[in-house]
């Protein structure tokens, strides 16, 4: 893995784990040569990522779509332009296939609304075959534990196929789940299966 596409929230909780988190997560992928690809801006966990990374000579990719360039004086996201590259794009399903073109694999660590849309939609594309990368949840302080269990929750009905209920890697510990990551199979997406099992 060259590269992981790192998704996460731009707030900043008060707690400060999640900050530190994001700083550790930058810094381990860079001490191991693995670039980080995320959301190019320099605000809450996105910021600590790439200030971790950057802090241990990594590579850091951001991409950001032009209307969270500059922000807007009412939350509005900055761009990061410490980043060893950042790349502006019009839209954000074009920002979403970027990471996607850029990436070995994702990492998701705790986020909010924008970050699980990244995460269900790099799920999809791998149920789908649009890909075939790795996705890692870092269940850091119990914050993915009601999500992984309403994700076996939909296997168990019928929603999410056997074959495919792996696909989400979750791990408590980052250099485990990157172990993991690492030795990922891809799955047999539904358009190269048998259509009398679907």
């Amino acid at each position: 893995m060259k590269r992981l596409a790192v998704y996460c929230g731009s707030a900043t909780p008060a707690d400060p784990r999640y900050i530190e988190l994001a700083r550790e997560v930058g810094a381990t992928l860079a001490k191991k040569g693995i670039g980080v690809v995320y959301g190019g801006g320099r605000l809450g966990l996105m910021g600590a990522v790439a200030a971790g990374a950057l802090a241990e000579d990594g590579e850091v990719i951001g991409i950001i779509p032009e209307a969270l360039v500059g922000g807007n004086g009412r939350g509005g996201e900055v761009a990061n332009h410490d980043c060893t590259e950042l790349h502006v794009v019009a839209t954000m399903h074009e920002r979403k296939a970027e990471f996607t073109r850029l990436s070995d694999g994702f990492v998701v660590i705790p986020g909010g609304v924008g970050t699980m849309d990244e995460l269900w939609e790099a799920v999809s594309w791998s149920q789908l075959g649009y890909h075939d990368k790795p996705v890692g949840v870092l269940n850091a302080f119990g914050f993915y534990d009601m999500l992984l269990a309403f994700n076996r929750h939909m296997g168990e009905v019928g929603f999410v196929r056997p074959a495919h209920q792996g696909i989400i890697i979750d791990d408590t510990d980052l250099e485990s789940l990157l172990g993991r990551m690492a030795a990922h199979e891809p799955i047999v997406p539904i358009v190269k299966m048998d259509p009398k099992t679907l």
